[in-house]
């Protein structure tokens, strides 16, 4: 009976960990008014649907408005600010957009 309760109090932990470590990253769905994006490693799908690659590190990502999308050829730079912030900057922009996860994770 008490090994099958560390059992599971150890299977919780791992479960906890995960969702953790995936907090830490820019990777996942975010939503910023009626637009969406989907970062996955160096893959984006774009609020507008085309999936490209781009510069991905932990926390941030870049990518070139690809020739279909609105303002095409210009840079757009995300940053992650905690689990459920993230800042999106197009190029020229003063302000950023502050993106929010989708489906919270945490």
């Amino acid at each position: 009976m008490k090994r099958k309760a560390i059992t599971g109090l150890g299977f919780v932990i791992l479960i906890i960990a995960a969702t953790s470590a995936r907090a830490d990253a820019i990777d996942g769905q975010w939503c910023y008014s009626t637009s969406h994006l989907e970062i996955q490693g160096p893959t984006i799908t774009t609020p507008a649907g085309n999936r490209i690659d781009g510069n991905y590190s932990r926390h941030g990502f870049r990518y070139v408005v690809p020739a279909n999308e609105p303002d095409p050829g210009s840079e757009i730079t995300m940053m992650l600010h905690g689990e459920e912030l993230m800042e999106l900057t197009r190029k020229g922009a003063v302000t950023p957009e502050k993106w929010r996860r989708c489906k919270p994770i945490s």
